[in-house]
């Protein structure tokens, strides 16, 4: 995925599984099952301040006390959060199936849950879809949509498309106006919505991505998905630029005027850029500079070059091309001035500091001030563009003087 494309596939909603510190657990349990629920109590106070040993110790024991179904049920899922936290992963998804098998209509969905997390976590997906399953038929419309988004990422990653449409589809159905929305249930459709639009993104279906993100964002606003939604704004707008910036026609009446074919390969290298992809944006700019039409063309190279300083003679006359005109074209082209800047101040620096070490020293022998001379002046010979420097020296050098005096392979070679 690109940088702009979106967030990469997660393994399930960001809302945290089920907690074994979660205060709505506490709950009127009836005279059979209060000792068990002072212990669970008990168990979640340790949880929160970190004694995670002692808490599954008092979890353990809850369970063991065969308590009323519904205690037994938090018991357990407590547990097999606690175990988890602890490492103990084996242990922790034997307590969560244990609540699973309970059937309880509040906490069997939570340990169905945090299961089938666990399993995805493990890459036992097979697994972890039957899990999926099963909470289909556990809970209301919150858990529901929990499953829903948990078997599309199966169904994906088995590559059955069809099939996660489904799901997706389900996931991101909304309740009725007049139906109140959990926060678990708002936070799994953001999620989903958020999943399946940075999927679509990266198989170039811009369209399906955006219709995914209002989906999501009619349930709340949320940075990830606006972030999502101007993806989609910018693939779109690069199918439209990139239509101008080549028609695919022979026909001259189908193509754009040279301003527009120019304006076009400008803005498209540019999104290309953003997108992350330097070397399509290199490639856009190579192409419009080769158009077979002269004025396109000629537009193109205008627009790459318009930021550049235009070097003026001593007298105000325009002089011919620099040397260094070709590496700012390709740099701009390639998205890397910054990189070019970087190298320039990098060699300016070094060989400032080359020749005034000698300065500050007071350095007076004339052989040690043209041996640091000379190091100064091999500072740029292993960039790209260092051979380019001393050959315009030796140029200049051979125009003054009516003929060339360097020694072959100069600098590094005299």
């Amino acid at each position: 995925m690109t940088t702009t494309s979106g967030p990469s596939a997660r393994p399930g909603p960001s809302d945290p599984p089920p907690q074994a510190t979660d205060p709505e657990d506490v709950e009127d349990t009836g005279t059979d099952g209060g000792d068990a629920a002072d212990l669970c109590d008990q168990a979640r106070d340790l949880a929160e301040n970190g004694h995670l040993k002692r808490a599954a110790k008092l979890y353990r024991q809850a369970v063991a006390a065969n308590p009323h179904p519904r205690v037994q049920a938090r018991a357990l899922l407590g547990l097999a959060v606690v175990q988890d936290q602890r490492g103990d992963l084996a242990a922790a998804r034997e307590a969560a199936r244990r609540a699973l098998s309970t059937g309880d209509t509040r906490y069997a969905p939570r340990a169905a849950y945090h299961l089938a997390l666990s399993l995805e976590q493990e890459d036992a997906h097979g697994e972890a879809a039957r899990v999926w399953e099963r909470l289909l038929g556990l809970g209301g419309a919150a858990y529901t949509a929990v499953a829903r988004y948990g078997l599309a990422r199966e169904a994906e990653l088995r590559g059955e498309h069809t099939e996660a449409e489904e799901h997706w589809e389900a996931a991101l159905e909304l309740p009725p106006e007049d139906e109140p929305m959990s926060r678990l249930h708002a936070t799994t459709v953001q999620d989903a919505a958020r999943d399946l639009a940075g999927r679509l993104l990266d198989r170039g279906q811009a369209e399906a991505a955006s219709a995914a993100v209002e989906r999501g964002l009619a349930v709340g606003d949320d940075p990830g998905l606006r972030l999502l939604r101007a993806a989609t704004y910018l693939e779109r707008a690069i199918t439209d630029v990139a239509a101008v910036a080549d028609p695919g026609t022979d026909d001259e009446r189908g193509r754009p005027e040279a301003g527009a074919s120019g304006a076009a390969v400008e803005l498209l290298a540019g999104l290309l850029a953003l997108r992350g992809e330097p070397d399509g944006a290199a490639r856009v700019w190579r192409a419009g500079l080769e158009n077979r039409d002269g004025e396109t063309a000629e537009e193109v190279r205008w627009r790459l070059r318009r930021s550049f300083a235009q070097p003026r003679g001593e007298d105000g006359e325009e002089v011919p091309e620099p040397w260094w005109e070709g590496y700012l074209e390709e740099a701009v082209a390639t998205s890397s001035a910054s990189a070019l800047a970087g190298e320039l101040f990098a060699v300016v620096t070094q060989m400032h500091a080359l020749l005034a070490v000698p300065v500050v020293e007071g350095e007076s022998r004339p052989a040690a001030l043209r041996a640091a001379m000379e190091q100064a002046l091999r500072t740029p010979g292993e960039l790209v563009w260092g051979e380019d420097v001393h050959a315009d020296f030796r140029r200049r050098l051979a125009e003054a003087m009516g003929e060339d005096v360097l020694p072959e392979g100069w600098p590094d070679g005299s």
